[in-house]
């Protein structure tokens, strides 16, 4: 009885166990299922990984081949680029001596041009001049013409031609041409001095040129210059006041036919209706107007110039020539003695002498020449 207990035992014992391994492999049979869904997505992954790195390296490939391409198309172009620098260089540097060239033409042609304008400039003192106006014959003029006519006048100016001697020069003047063409023909010239002897080179003189225009001048009767007017009110309020002040009889003024003003300058042109008014007034030189208070205003008259037959003049004395290189031998009186002994004899070539300078080392003149028809071989260019 209890073997048969025991055969039933083992028999539920197997029937559990099996029961429990085939639980178990039920177990199992699922994780291998899912593990081989696991596997199966994870190939799936794989290939797509694989798909998208293949797509990345041939994206890769095409880069660095759109890399070369572009980098020998940077290069082919900053090498243009570097021609082109270098082109623009080297047409700069061409520039610049181009420029350089030209600035030192421009500063020979303005050394010429300072000269030149040296040369024809004219600057003098004119001394004050009493000059009477002779006026025409009034049987000749038309009624009511001599007033209306400004006050004109026409003045020649002359300049003198003139050289520059320096020390150690000397100039002669011969009566006669034929004995200054002598002295030219003679190389150097040996004169006596004392105890020893010196030796002179005559030479040919040129001298500057000279000038000579006529100024025509006019001077109005009805209009009148103002000078020094206070900046102290509006124009049109500032040419009222002109008006009525140079309007004033008791004032030596009269009637105004135009008033300008520039504020800029302080400056002011009256124009009289009659002639005359303007004449008493700039003879004054002041004028009193009536602003804010009086005021002094300085008047002159309204000049109208015109330079006519300007004419240039150059060329060389016939009968004057330069003793060049000179020694200080004697003192500068004893050595022009000498000089002009020596040239005066006919032994020597010489002549009568009209006149002669010498001037001594250390010291220059200015010479002035008369403008003589027979002395000078003059041009008009």
């Amino acid at each position: 009885m209890s073997e048969v207990f025991n055969k039933q035992n083992d028999g539920l014992d197997e029937d559990r166990q099996r029961a429990a391994a085939m639980k178990e492999l039920e177990a199992w049979k699922t994780k291998v299922e899912k593990a081989d869904d696991i596997k199966a997505r994870l190939v799936l992954e794989k290939l797509e990984e694989d798909e998208a790195k293949s797509k990345a390296q041939q994206e890769m490939t095409a880069c660095v081949k759109n890399q070369g391409k572009y980098q020998d198309e940077f290069n082919q172009s900053m090498s243009t680029v570097q021609d082109e620098i270098k082109k623009i260089a080297k047409q700069n540097q061409d520039l610049l001596e181009k420029l350089k060239k030209y600035q030192a033409e421009l500063e020979t042609k303005r050394a010429e041009s300072s000269k030149l304008k040296q040369k024809f400039k004219i600057s003098a003192q004119i001394p004050d001049t009493e000059v009477n106006f002779i006026a025409e014959n009034k049987e000749t003029r038309e009624e009511g013409d001599e007033d209306s006519q400004p006050i004109r006048g026409v003045f020649t100016i002359s300049q003198r031609a003139a050289m520059h001697l320096q020390g150690g020069q000397a100039l002669i003047t011969f009566e006669e041409e034929k004995v200054a063409r002598q002295i030219l023909k003679i190389a150097k010239c040996s004169v006596s001095c004392e105890n020893s002897s010196l030796d002179v080179k005559p030479k040919r003189i040129t001298m500057d040129p000279a000038v000579k225009f006529e100024v025509h001048l006019d001077v109005s009767r009805k209009e009148l210059k103002v000078s020094n007017i206070p900046q102290s009110m509006p124009e049109e309020r500032m040419k009222d006041r002109l008006e009525i002040s140079f309007s004033r009889p008791s004032r030596g003024g009269g009637e105004v036919e135009k008033v300008e003003y520039d504020e800029n300058t302080g400056t002011g042109h009256i124009t009289f209706l009659h002639p005359g008014v303007a004449e008493n007034l700039f003879l004054r030189r002041r004028y009193q107007v009536e602003l804010d208070s009086e005021v002094n205003m300085q008047v002159g008259p309204i000049y109208n110039y015109q330079l006519r037959k300007f004419q240039t003049f150059c060329g060389c004395s016939k009968r004057t020539i330069l003793l060049d290189d000179i020694q200080d031998m004697v003192d500068e009186e004893d050595l022009q003695d000498h000089l002009e002994i020596h040239f005066q004899k006919p032994s020597n070539s010489g002549g009568e002498i009209e006149s002669i300078k010498y001037i001594a080392k250390g010291k220059s003149l200015e010479a002035f020449f008369c403008e003589d028809t027979e002395e000078m071989e003059s041009a008009a260019p």
